[in-house]
């Protein structure tokens, strides 16, 4: 029997493909340091808990195909927080920002047709086109320079008849990125140029660090028509489990078209929609601990890594995520030898080989993505485990 040509196509996620590695030295006894995913260990409000406790019907129906008024509701009062504005018919819930994504591309693109996407980027926007039918043409960026943009002549010659729309991760994983105001206006320009939409995925808004400012591709009225906003609570509130997410956008025809999408799924869970729904109610505290903590834990893994012996990589500004570049020549043998071969006391560590967070054959090959979710004292237990394991990893540059 043969499979489609579109899911064989589809990459396995270099994320979680060498779990069940990990989860082999943990039965040999080891502890294993997990940085290769963005699992926060930030405690969930309980403010999100409260009315699901509550809650009392005889019947789990479902929800409307838009999401609950009352979450589409606190979701309008919480962009109004952040100076965007939105109207409730304007939202959609999905399930996270995952469908988000989905239903954005399968909006803009037809089947063939390209998006633009800084690389290394989310590795997950290449399973996403791939369920779209749509073509990542990738803007290289490099480790030396931030992961910031190139000029815009080395933008606009990957424009295409088939380019459709530019998608950026804003703070951005896997690098840690906050791009500054003149690479925003610069994409804004290439949008209304070449009549391009920009699909903004913003679900790391709250986690900006050292006084940088964010802007949010929403604020620029100039193209509202062709922002399409992708938004989750899973990071902001250390919710991933939930699964609650939308898509947001003043293009009001744009959002008629995605609730065809959203019908065609039914609904997203009413329970966790009721849940979510109250995090209006969190208080500002909430984030700006996360935000404090997670600024301490970048701090850990930026100073321990600029003291390693040939490692390179620029300070991330937001997220909790961080490109390495190592002096080896392929991170994934090296994650492997460090799961299997390598530990002090037992521990060891476990990180994302980078190559699958690029489009670009070849590229990434000797660099790993950091997630700095874990505790700060063991993010330094860690980030030592790692140094050691460097200075004796037989295959190096």
């Amino acid at each position: 029997m043969k499979f489609s040509q579109r899911i064989m196509g589809m990459q396995e996620s270099p994320i979680r493909k060498l779990v069940p590695i990990a989860d082999e030295a943990k039965k040999q006894g080891k502890k294993v340091y997990h940085l290769n995913i963005g699992q926060p260990d930030i405690k969930t409000p309980e403010e999100f808990f409260d009315p699901i406790k509550s809650f009392d019907e005889d019947v789990l129906a479902y929800a409307h195909s838009q999401g609950i008024a009352e979450l589409i509701d606190s979701l309008v009062k919480y962009y109004e927080k952040h100076q965007i504005q939105f109207d409730k018919d304007e939202i959609i819930v999905t399930n996270g920002g995952s469908e988000a994504l989905i239903f954005a591309m399968i909006a803009t693109c037809d089947h063939g047709e390209e998006v633009l996407i800084p690389e290394p980027f989310y590795t997950n926007y290449n399973g996403f086109s791939s369920m779209a039918g749509v073509n990542v043409v990738p803007i290289t960026t490099k480790a030396e320079n931030g992961f910031h943009l190139p000029e815009k002549d080395a933008i606009t010659k990957l424009i295409t008849p088939k380019t459709k729309a530019i998608l950026i991760a804003n703070p951005g994983n896997p690098t840690g990125t906050v791009y500054t105001k003149e690479e925003i206006y610069m994409l804004r320009d290439i949008a209304k140029e070449h009549n391009l939409y920009i699909i903004a995925d913003e679900v790391y808004r709250e986690f900006v660090y050292d006084g940088l400012e964010f802007i949010s591709f929403a604020h620029l009225d100039d193209i509202s028509d062709r922002v399409i906003l992708t938004d989750s609570i899973s990071k902001r509130y250390s919710a991933c489990g939930a699964r609650i997410g939308c898509i947001a956008s003043k293009n009001k025809d744009l959002i008629r078209q995605v609730m065809k999408l959203a019908q065609g799924r039914l609904c997203v869970a009413t329970i966790e929609q009721i849940g979510a729904a109250n995090l209006i109610n969190v208080p500002h505290s909430y984030m700006e601990e996360a935000k404090a903590e997670y600024r301490r834990r970048r701090d850990v893994v930026y100073s321990a890594l600029q003291n390693m012996d040939g490692v390179l990589c620029e300070k991330p500004q937001g997220a909790f995520y961080v490109i390495a570049k190592l002096p080896i020549k392929d991170a994934e043998d090296f994650v492997v030898w460090m799961l299997r071969e390598f530990d002090i006391n037992n521990e060891t560590v476990m990180m994302a080989p980078a190559a699958g967070f690029y489009a670009t054959e070849g590229l990434g090959k000797d660099e790993v993505r950091i997630s700095y979710c874990i505790n700060a004292n063991d993010l330094e237990k860690a980030m030592n485990i790692l140094n050691e394991g460097l200075k004796v990893y037989p295959n190096k540059k």
